[in-house]
């Protein structure tokens, strides 16, 4: 049985990942701070959860490890933009120094998930050798660290970038702070759907089942096809034109609920826009993504209708930190001697 250690594993693709690799057949060691809670992940007695910080992780949790996917981030733009200096130390620094551990200890294959995002906003379609342009800090962060650990990777250490498009798709730690999870949520709920005009400007997805997919295929398939190798994760089909996007998430949720959803235009024209092309992905690994915009709709859609799925702040990643930051300065004041009530 082989161990992976999964950073960020109780986050929102890491909760799908781990579940994954746990039916697979792998031992898991998922660290995470569990900021967003212990129960997005199963108990089971292959995973091990530890709750560490990846600044702060020691050797010794190293240890019989095969393989390593750093999930681990502070994610999304607001978020970055936010807590700036806490994104280069977590996104960059961080992940950096555990590929260092990684290569030190043993283990075989790291894997480092950055993004689509650091490609910036671009004229012409993108591939895995043109010229990067991050525009925010945490697309500057995911490119420093992929800088950081390519150089890395020799016959005993295989190491690997995959640049994810944008997620979308449910997960046990559910985010609607992503594009086509909130469209969904907003549409359901207001029954309207405010899109920035025009519309025609682009933006590549990818389903989170998908990318889970990819990144378990990379512990298996032949080393000499991913050593040192980037690949962007995505299908052309999945390079969407936020209008068209739009029209696939109110034609999806009219036919559920019964009522038209409206789209509401607003601001002035995003002229914001990239296309990223996957054929390097589908040609050295012989894999295309199973999930369109319009599955993963449906898919996120009957989980609201049947109750098993609602907006809170959990869902909003940068508002949960602002709650945590809050709440943190509250409880401090008022501890005494370890406890609030009871001492």
């Amino acid at each position: 049985m082989k161990t992976v250690l999964v950073t960020g594993g109780g986050g929102y693709i890491g909760s799908v990942l781990v579940s994954k690799l746990l039916r697979k057949g792998y031992r898991v060691k998922a660290v995470d701070r569990y900021f967003f809670g212990e129960d997005k992940l199963p108990n089971q007695e292959n995973l091990i959860k530890i709750r560490e910080d990846t600044r702060r992780l020691k050797e010794e949790i190293f240890a019989n490890v095969d393989y390593v996917i750093d999930l681990v981030a502070i994610s999304n733009d607001p978020s970055g933009e936010a807590f700036s200096e806490t994104t280069y130390q977590i996104n960059h620094i961080s992940r950096v120094r555990t590929a260092n551990i990684a290569k030190r200890m043993g283990v075989k294959r790291y894997i480092l998930p950055s993004s689509c995002s650091i490609y910036g906003f671009q004229k012409e379609k993108v591939n895995e050798n043109s010229k990067t342009n991050p525009l925010t800090v945490y697309a500057r962060a995911n490119e420093k660290a992929e800088k950081g650990v390519l150089p890395l990777a020799n016959e005993d250490f295989v190491v690997t970038v995959i640049r994810q498009s944008t997620v979308f798709g449910y997960s046990p730690r559910m985010r609607f702070d992503l594009a086509i999870n909130g469209m969904i949520y907003g549409a359901w709920k207001n029954k309207k759907l405010p899109l920035m005009r025009d519309g025609s400007q682009y933006r590549p997805m990818v389903h989170i089942q998908d990318t889970t997919d990819v990144m378990c295929l990379l512990l298996e398939i032949n080393k000499e096809k991913i050593n040192g190798e980037i690949f962007n994760i995505g299908g052309d089909n999945l390079n969407y034109q936020i209008g068209e996007l739009g029209k696939i998430v109110a034609d999806v949720v009219s036919k559920k609920i019964g009522s038209q959803i409206e789209i509401e235009w607003y601001g002035d024209p995003d002229n914001r826009s990239y296309q990223v092309e996957f054929s390097k992905i589908k040609n050295v690994l012989g894999w295309k993504p199973k999930w369109d915009a319009r599955k993963g709709v449906e898919e996120i859609l009957e989980k609201l209708e049947l109750g098993q799925l609602e907006k809170t702040t959990q869902t909003i990643t940068l508002n949960w930190y602002q709650e945590l930051i809050k709440w943190h300065k509250i409880i401090k004041n008022i501890e005494k001697y370890g406890g609030i009530l009871e001492i």
